[in-house]
């Protein structure tokens, strides 16, 4: 029998954090960096005692007045601190200038390879490292800055276009989960683990979205955008032979390709049959620089293909920013002859 007393194991990897009402930044900072391999296993410490969190804990988060990426110190609170996404990680973006909250210091710092162990773990996939840095662009951009604004008290609206917009409301539902001053005997240790499982799962979801839909449809528009002059010789009628959301990206990959206001139509498959739809000026809007022609607005059917001289189509929008037809080659034909049409 071997007598030798087993060895001792390690210690445990501590994140600290403050402690009493815990905020979605805090919770989301400890749950991305639960993500990496590190910190898969570390245990939450909970503290407002400075000195018990220095000595305990491996990384410290929203708590204990100081930032310094050397030593792991992650907090925001302290006057000193401006530090903004695009101070941090200008290389990849210059538009986001919402002060950060500890869910913006940790992601600005980690977001990549949080993103990969996310991507790895759920789906097994691996982006290129442009598409990485596209996902980590577009998820602040979705989820982080939310957090940020909120948690420091940022107006959504100065003047005209918002600075940020809500869209998960997340913030508000892990602020229910704190336990009211009605509460007794609640276990605001066992509360704080809930909020970090449902702010951790809309994390995930927005990550899977971005990474394995939004990255690939973008791919998809870039194909066509690169492809256009084939399709027609000034570039001015893109293909997309999957749909997928495309008006964003193609405003984005237009300033990327240097061909701004170039593409004029757009035809895709809608699973039936196919479409062709004016590109408008912006993602949100209904006006185009070019439509389908007026006297085909609002027509259908036999009556359509007789007038625009082309079989199979189905019908013309009354307002010209959309048209149908049964077959890709009856939607080419409508694109190329609406982009020739000129209105009288």
């Amino acid at each position: 029998m071997d007598d030798a007393s087993p060895p001792k194991r390690p210690s445990p990897v501590w994140i600290g954090t403050h402690s009493g009402t815990f905020h979605c930044d805090e919770v989301v900072a400890c749950f991305m960096l639960k993500q990496l391999p590190e910190y898969e296993n570390a245990e939450i410490f909970r503290s407002r005692d400075e000195k018990a969190l220095r000595e305990k804990c491996d990384i410290i988060v929203d708590v204990g007045s100081v930032y310094d990426h050397a030593k792991k110190w992650y907090d925001h609170h302290q006057e000193t601190f401006k530090e903004t996404f695009n101070m941090l990680r200008p290389e990849v973006s210059k538009d986001f200038n919402i002060r950060l909250s500890s869910a913006g210091l940790v992601y600005s710092h980690y977001g990549e390879r949080v993103i990969e162990s996310v991507l790895k773990r759920e789906r097994n996939v691996q982006l290129s490292p442009e598409n990485l840095q596209l996902a980590f662009v577009q998820i602040y951009r979705n989820f982080i800055i939310e957090l940020d604004a909120i948690d420091n008290g940022v107006n959504m609206f100065d003047g005209g276009e918002p600075r940020y917009r809500i869209s998960s409301h997340l913030s508000a539902r892990v602020g229910r989960l704190n336990p009211s001053w009605q509460d007794t005997g609640v276990d605001i240790e066992q509360r704080f683990k809930q909020a970090m499982d449902l702010a951790g799962k809309e994390f995930v979801e927005n990550v899977l979205e971005v990474a394995c839909s939004w990255i690939a449809a973008r791919d998809h528009v870039r194909d066509a955008l690169k492809e256009a002059k084939s399709i027609y010789p000034t570039g001015e009628i893109l293909l997309l032979d999957t749909f997928c959301p495309w008006k964003a990206h193609l405003i984005d990959l237009e300033k990327e390709y240097h061909v701004e206001g170039v593409p004029k139509l757009i035809i895709f498959s809608d699973g039936t049959g196919w479409r062709v739809a004016g590109v408008p000026l912006s993602p949100g809007s209904f006006l185009g620089s070019k439509f389908l022609p007026t006297p085909w607005r609002g027509k259908r059917d036999e009556e359509l293909s007789e007038l625009a001289g082309i079989k199979d189509l189905i019908f013309v929008h009354h307002s010209g920013f959309i048209g149908g037809a049964k077959t890709k080659e009856a939607a080419m034909a409508l694109a190329k002859k609406s982009l020739e049409w000129k209105d009288k």
